[in-house]
Formats: structure tokens, C-alpha cells, sequence
């Protein structure tokens, strides 16, 4: 049969068979079956040029040859820790790829035992009771873990406290996230890159629901009044949030054991190389809190042969039930990246995890220390421990370097006016030689 005969591959009706169809549910043509107001209407056309694919490949393969070939010591939320082929080879099968929501437990049970173990995973590393799989980000978990505040019988008030020092763009989320609830957001100040415990103190009233602190910083500083910045939040019958990644948080203290009751963050630091955007919100909760868990929950029970099953055991978000009953909108299926990160964290297992979070320390040190005996440098700022990056003053302007950088083909953050954030996990660390050499001629 002709393309033609076929109609479009993505939609296969004969022609006769539109007609059909039309004449099914009275309507004279397909332009019929949609209600377009004429002010947002497009009646130009896309004038793409029809290209078969060889012309397609080689179009693109010129395009991102354009993108500048830089090693990247950049982090801030998106770090690129190296992933074995093998989650690769496996992720990648059909049965995983093509794979969507799993409504139907009898015939995704491989699926949602994954998602179980992930679900596992997380509970393991932050002492909670309640883990979830189907956030976006970082910054959407965090704006949940907002709504959730507000949800909780115990916690009055409706004011988020966070870092001064929180990232712009997980900020702007809360904001966006709080700007429907009456929520407001406030910020409580830093002392050399961790937390103010007398500005938190100051920050805090009975007005405050939820207290939210990171660890590690935006800045990569370990904060170290975990425990008493949960107490002060406790003292206000506040929730404490605290914001971290599976990768950390194999190594710092547990989240449940400094009074945390919700935990966020983004865990495709395992699983994904960095993205820039895509990732995989973490959120763990107390499991006092069940019913107020935004997304999904995948459970264990057993079938009537008395068979470990597994299924969608909590659906509470509008996709699945009604609009006013909903805890959350968030729709869109992060199953195969948790699938991703499930995979890897098993491949490294308990041991191999926490030698990936040392060496994130080491290596963080390490390469502050060469940075320091730059002459017009002074690394790190903060005199903390870090993970994965710190931050380097310069006595030249920052973005002139970062700009001199790039065209020695190194790509650091921009801070301050004199601040360079810098970032280094495994799969920069070759480079660290001639990043070192660089900045040297260039600082």
C-alpha cells in the first residue's frame, strides 16, 4: 500500500476511513473536531523543508558540532558522576523504555518491584519511613514538601523559611509552587556558607511551617547544625526539610536522626550523567504523613496464591483521583529514571557508595588546595567541609576569568563579582591538571 493510500504514519486512516469516522460523530471534517479561538489560531505554514533521513542525521550532527567542546567544572544542583554501561544495557530494553505508569500491576510486576527497591533505597539512606518515585526535580520536591506543610494537622502557620543562600532557580520554583496556597517564603542568613543558627532562631515564629536547610549548600559547605536547626523547628511546631542527594547522603549524618521530617532533593545524581534540567526529585517523609505523600507510592502485598505482588498501592495526585482530592498535580511518569538510579546504586552497593561519596570530599580538597597556591586565588571561601565543589575568591574579576577559561576550554560558575564556583567529581578529574594550569595563567 502507497504512503499515501496509508495516510500519516503516526495516524494510518485511509481516507475512507476518516470519512467514516467523521460521518460516525457528525461532523464534516477534522478542522470540526476542534474548538480554536481565531486570536491564537496559526494559519501560516511551518515551511520545514521534507528531508529524508540522511539529510536529517547530517543536519544535525552540523548543529551540535557547533555546540564549544568544554570540560565542565560546574555543578550548583547538577553533577555528573560517571555511569556504568551497564545501567545502559539494561534501562534501555523495551520492556523498561517503552514502559509507562504501571496501571496494570498484573503485567508490570518487574517494573514496580524496581520502583520498590528504589522506594527502598531511599528509605535506607534517610531514616524515613515513606519514600516516593514520581517527582520531577530537586525544586519541585521542595515546593511539595511546602504544600505538604500546609496539609499537616500538627503545623500551623504559613510561612517556608530557606537559606539565603538557596539556588535561584529552586527558589523561583517555591515561589511559583507557594504563590497558590497563601504560602510566603522567607530567608534566614548564612554565616561563612552554612546556616546562622541565631538568624534561624530570629527568622522562626509561630507563624513559620515549614524550616528548610541543605546539606550540602548550594555552595557544597556541609552544614553542621543539622540537628539543632531541627530542634528550633520543633520548638515551632514546624516541619523540618532537609535538602540532600543519595550520593551524600551514604556518607552524612541521617536525615531521620537530626529531627527531619521531610526529605528532598535531586537523585539522578546517580543513574543520569548531567542533564541540565532533567533529573529526579527525591522526597521521603515520615510515614505519619502517608496520606499526604504528593504522587504515587509503589507497595508490596500479596496475590490469592499467597505470592509477594507488587502494585500502585497510593495514588494522590489528580491525574488518578478527583481534582479537590489531590495532593499534588505533578503527572508526568519519572519511573525510568528511578529505574536508572535503582540500577546504579545496586551496582555500587553500601560500600561502593559511601568510597563515591569519600571521594567526593577528597577530591573537593584536593583541588581547593592546588587552587589556593594560585597566586589572585584563595580557595575554598568557607572555611567548611566540602562535597563535590567549593567556592574560589578571585582578586581579578570572576567573570573575566570564566570567560578567559572558556577559551582555554573550561566551563567554571560565576558567583560574585570575585567568586568562581567549581565543581569536581570522577569524570573531570583527568582534566584537573590543565584546569589547574589555566587558572594559573589566567588568575
Amino acid at each position: 500500500m502507497s504512503q499515501d493510500a496509508r495516510g500519516s504514519p503516526f495516524a494510518p486512516h485511509t481516507p475512507e476511513e476518516t470519512v467514516a469516522m467523521l460521518d460516525a460523530v457528525g461532523a464534516e471534517s477534522e478542522e470540526e473536531l476542534f474548538d480554536i479561538p481565531e486570536a491564537v489560531r496559526f494559519t501560516e505554514a511551518f515551511d520545514i523543508p521534507q528531508r529524508d533521513e540522511q539529510e536529517v542525521r547530517r543536519e544535525l550532527r552540523e548543529l551540535l558540532g557547533r555546540n564549544d567542546d568544554l570540560v565542565e567544572f560546574l555543578g550548583r544542583g547538577h553533577y555528573d558522576h560517571y555511569v556504568p554501561s551497564l545501567v545502559d544495557q539494561l534501562s534501555l530494553r523495551s520492556e523498561f523504555l517503552t514502559s509507562y505508569t504501571q496501571y496494570q500491576p498484573e503485567v508490570a510486576q518487574g517494573f514496580l518491584q524496581a520502583l520498590f527497591e528504589y522506594q527502598s533505597m531511599l528509605v535506607e539512606l534517610t531514616g524515613l519511613g515513606i519514600a516516593n518515585c514520581s517527582m520531577y526535580d530537586a525544586a519541585t520536591a521542595l515546593g511539595e514538601a511546602a504544600t505538604l506543610s500546609q496539609r499537616v494537622r500538627s503545623v500551623d502557620g504559613s510561612r517556608v523559611v530557606v537559606p539565603a543562600l538557596l539556588a535561584e532557580g529552586r527558589r523561583g520554583v517555591l515561589e511559583n509552587y507557594a504563590s497558590g496556597t497563601g504560602v510566603t517564603v522567607d530567608s534566614y542568613p548564612m554565616d561563612d556558607g552554612n546556616a546562622d543558627l541565631d538568624g534561624v532562631a530570629d527568622a522562626l515564629d509561630d507563624d513559620v511551617a515549614m524550616v528548610y536547610a541543605e546539606s550540602p549548600t548550594v555552595r557544597g559547605t556541609i552544614e553542621e547544625h543539622l540537628a539543632a536547626i531541627g530542634d528550633l523547628a520543633a520548638d515551632h511546631d514546624a516541619l523540618f526539610c532537609l535538602g540532600s542527594d543519595p550520593v551524600a547522603l551514604s556518607l552524612l549524618e541521617e536525615p531521620a536522626a537530626v529531627g527531619a521530617d521531610v526529605v528532598v532533593g535531586d537523585a539522578s545524581v546517580l543513574g543520569l550523567p548531567t542533564s541540565y534540567g532533567m533529573g529526579l526529585g527525591m522526597f521521603a517523609c515520615r510515614e505519619e504523613f502517608l496520606r499526604q505523600v504528593p504522587g504515587r507510592l509503589v507497595g508490596a502485598s500479596t496475590d490469592e496464591d499467597g505470592r509477594r505482588a507488587y502494585t500502585l498501592t497510593l495514588q494522590t495526585r489528580e491525574q488518578h483521583i478527583r481534582k479537590e482530592r489531590a495532593t499534588s498535580n505533578i503527572c508526568t511518569n519519572q519511573a525510568w529514571v528511578a529505574l536508572r538510579m535503582a540500577m546504579h546504586a545496586a551496582m555500587l552497593g553500601p560500600d561502593g557508595l559511601v568510597d563515591l561519596a569519600e571521594s567526593c570530599v577528597r577530591r573537593a580538597a584536593g583541588l581547593a588546595a592546588r587552587l589556593d597556591d594560585v597566586t589572585g586565588v584563595r580557595a575554598p571561601v568557607h572555611d567548611r567541609h566540602h562535597f563535590r565543589e567549593f567556592v574560589a575568591r578571585t582578586d581579578q574579576p570572576a567573570a573575566a576569568i570564566a570567560e578567559d577559561l572558556e577559551s582555554e576550554r573550561y566551563a567554571v560558575h560565576v558567583v560574585d563579582d570575585h567568586l568562581l564556583g567549581v565543581c569536581v567529581t570522577e569524570t573531570n578529574e583527568p582534566a584537573v591538571d590543565g584546569f589547574v594550569a589555566a587558572i594559573e595563567e589566567v588568575a
